[in-house]
């Protein structure tokens, strides 16, 4: 798989702390595509992750835990004088949603164009995934994003969309319009419920949202997730429903990149409906670790959808 987008510095004030009073922050590294790069790696997969860093220790240090988690970052460009971007989250307890503020304007990631993508690696790719992230970023990366997607659509290679919504980043029209063009035609569609209603305005049961967004983007397969409510898929087969497993939640970001890693394993292997049991589990096992990323192996996750997994494992 290959696969491209920014990576931040994710700063955590203490669960139940708030952002302007906290004493100190944990240091993760986070982005949606290299967490779900990471998490295919984990499951013994070739990926590439494709970006743009500073050169410095800050740049380094996403370099170091994306390397040391499998993936291959030789495609990785660092760029003098560049800023890398950064977000504060304040994990808080219902009622209160998870809070977070953006300082990722300007970062190297943003200024990516079509000269920092190797497009001679897409001849090796068996998938490039894309998420509605990147093309957020700036005018920039949004034609390199669709330059990529369509470079993809007229290859053999499959293409992956998470639409991956970013209010804070821009608003639902401009979403809609760029993430439409990228998605259309596109092998694997995964949305949640929120996003079919805030970018493309689609509401109602969720069978009835996830046919008509697969038809409103022209893919061939769409998941809709429904959070504690599992997810739905549809293709032009019909539709499929999958429970989520029961979590004890301890961090909620990074899950839904997860989920991404799993249906991506299992449409590798033409099983979609067994991909998104594996991302059920990856994702379960994402909300109940601290940070973005997930590391599970496969053994461990054939294991808790079998119902083996024991209390205290001695």
């Amino acid at each position: 798989m290959v696969t491209f987008g920014e990576s931040m510095l994710r700063l955590s004030v203490p669960s139940g702390t708030r952002l302007e009073v906290t004493s100190h922050l944990d240091l993760d590294v986070a982005g949606a595509e290299a967490n779900t790069a990471i998490a295919l790696a984990q499951l013994g997969r070739r990926v590439t992750w494709v970006s743009r860093l500073p050169d410095g220790p800050l740049g380094r240090r996403v370099l170091r835990d994306l390397r040391a988690s499998g993936v291959d970052v030789s495609h990785v460009s660092m760029v003098a004088g560049g800023r890398m971007g950064v977000y504060y989250v304040e994990l808080s307890a219902p009622p209160r949603p998870v809070s977070v503020v953006y300082d990722r304007a300007g970062s190297a990631a943003s200024a990516m164009t079509a000269d920092d993508f190797p497009f001679d690696l897409l001849e090796t790719a068996s998938l490039v995934h894309l998420t509605g992230i990147t093309p957020a970023l700036s005018p920039e990366c949004r034609d390199l994003t669709l330059q990529v997607a369509d470079r993809v659509r007229s290859s053999s290679i499959r293409l992956s969309i998470d639409v991956n919504y970013r209010s804070k980043l821009w608003p639902p029209e401009q979403a809609r319009d760029s993430v439409t063009e990228i998605a259309s035609g596109a092998d694997l569609v995964v949305l949640t419920r929120e996003d079919a209603r805030d970018v493309f305005d689609i509401t109602g049961e969720p069978e009835e949202v996830a046919e008509r967004a697969r038809k409103m983007l022209e893919t061939e397969r769409l998941v809709l997730t429904l959070g504690e409510g599992g997810s739905l898929w549809a293709t032009e087969g019909g539709l499929g429903a999958m429970a989520a497993f029961p979590t004890s939640i301890v961090d909620r970001l990074g899950a839904g990149d997860a989920f991404m890693a799993g249906v991506i394993d299992g449409l590798l292997d033409d099983d979609l409906e067994g991909g998104i049991r594996t991302g059920t589990a990856l994702a379960s096992l994402a909300l109940s670790v601290q940070g973005d990323h997930v590391a599970a192996t496969r053994d461990e996750i054939e294991r808790m959808i079998e119902g083996g997994s024991r209390s205290v494992d001695r």
